[in-house]
């Protein structure tokens, strides 16, 4: 496993997968991320649909405008709804679960990337929650608010220049608005 802080400087979202599928290890491990995220008073109002079937990916890729290569490329997406009557954090909540999935995603040396469906709409002007909804037998009391994507990385990106980072953007004490832009 990589040192984390290295991990963060090389890890990118990745929208092109080779077509090699995921070990079921691997796949517990994204999972188990999941489930182990912190949330909003141990409230768990996330519910995970895992989606390896290709045409299921290509529905969902079609349950939003844009921005939905990855589903079409990858191997294995996992769709994060929440129940926001069980957590006023639900957007929060299913965030962090998210995130864990795509920091264990990279730690494994998998890419990953991030999908949104919350307040996203289909071709058709659906809202992308209910198409969401109707390709994956999704209760109505869930909110499907994103889709996280996953498979072997086939793309070069570069590492994050640590010298660009916008430390601009830290306030130390309280905001500072002559440093803000």
């Amino acid at each position: 496993m990589k040192d984390f802080h290295q991990m963060l400087i090389e890890r990118h979202s990745i929208r092109k997968y080779t077509d090699q599928p995921l070990t079921a290890d691997e796949v517990k491990l994204i999972l188990e991320a999941a489930l182990l995220s912190p949330c909003s008073k141990s409230s768990r109002a996330w519910q995970f649909v895992v989606v390896e079937d290709k045409n299921t990916l290509l529905g969902l890729a079609d349950c939003k405008m844009g921005g939905t290569v990855p589903l079409k490329n990858c191997v294995l997406a996992v769709v994060v709804a929440m129940d926001p009557e069980k957590s006023e954090a639900w957007i929060e909540d299913g965030s962090v679960a998210a995130s864990y999935m795509q920091l264990q995603a990279a730690a494994l040396g998998l890419g990953s990337c991030w999908v949104e469906f919350r307040g996203r709409m289909t071709a058709d002007g659906t809202p992308s929650e209910e198409a969401v909804r109707a390709l994956l037998g999704i209760p109505d009391n869930l909110n499907p608010m994103c889709a996280v994507t996953f498979g072997h990385i086939n793309e070069q990106r570069k590492p994050v220049d640590p010298d660009k980072l916008l430390w601009e953007k830290v306030h130390v004490g309280s905001f500072r608005q002559d440093d803000a832009e």
